[in-house]
């Protein structure tokens, strides 16, 4: 018997001024899968995981999150629900330790002791191989260890589904490599996650399914090896 979906985006639109970013968008995703969102610049990628994690709200269309509808819910409300999002460009408090990133999150979301919710940050840095750097401050860190720490602070958030934004972008063939490995391995704690990203070895090695935009509408839907072999996607990317 087949799970309902996590996700449930149906007929999402989402206009600025005379433009129309996304126009009528349709994407399920069901509990535990790895999708990915590819699309040239300027698909509507980043409005659609905008839509459904809150920073914007859809024009016309609902989003529902494990059936319930969410389309007008605040960010924070979503967060707390179990969406949880890793940014691009990551924002720590540069002043507060690795330790102390995940502990805030984890003081929004969780009812533990103080020792619990440190405890908790500890498995979750070390999920993302970051434990031996707990104490240090978040400003002494380099680019891939960021990007682990902005994945860090989105499962702090207990997530149900992760939206990592380009948690590869700039990085090395063996750091991609690496936050692959994380992102299997969150993906393994019974998280759904949908994957933005430019590196498409990194996509169609990663994902289950994906879902193609281009020009705010969605032109494919399947399995990696579909996708490739897709003549419209071919156009999107390539020209005619």
């Amino acid at each position: 018997m087949n799970q309902p979906p996590v996700l449930d985006v149906v007929g999402v639109v989402k206009r600025f001024g005379g433009f129309t970013a996304l126009d009528g968008i349709n994407l399920t995703v069901a509990p535990s899968e790895r999708l990915g969102l590819i699309g040239p610049n300027g698909s509507g990628k980043t409005t659609l995981i905008s839509c459904i994690s809150g920073s914007l709200i859809a024009d016309d269309g609902q989003v529902r999150f494990q059936g319930q509808d969410i389309t007008k819910l605040t960010p924070h409300r979503r967060t707390g629900l179990g969406i949880g999002r890793s940014f691009q460009i990551p924002r720590p408090f540069g002043s507060m330790t690795v330790a102390e990133n995940v502990a805030i999150p984890l003081e929004y979301v969780g009812q533990g002791s103080r020792k619990e919710i440190a405890s908790e940050a500890r498995d979750i840095l070390g999920l993302m191989r970051l434990d031996h750097l707990a104490d240090t401050d978040a400003r002494a860190l380099n680019q891939i260890e960021l990007r682990k720490l902005e994945l860090a602070r989105a499962m702090a958030c207990h997530p149900k589904l992760l939206i990592s934004d380009e948690a590869m972008a700039g990085l090395s063939g063996n750091e991609v490599d690496e936050i692959l490995e994380i992102l299997l391995a969150v993906n393994q704690r019974g998280v759904a996650i949908i994957m933005i990203e430019h590196i498409m070895r990194a996509v169609m090695g990663f994902s289950e399914r994906i879902v193609v935009l281009d020009a705010g509408k969605k032109i494919a839907d399947g399995a990696p090896e579909e996708i490739m072999r897709n003549p419209d996607v071919e156009r999107a990317y390539l020209g005619e």
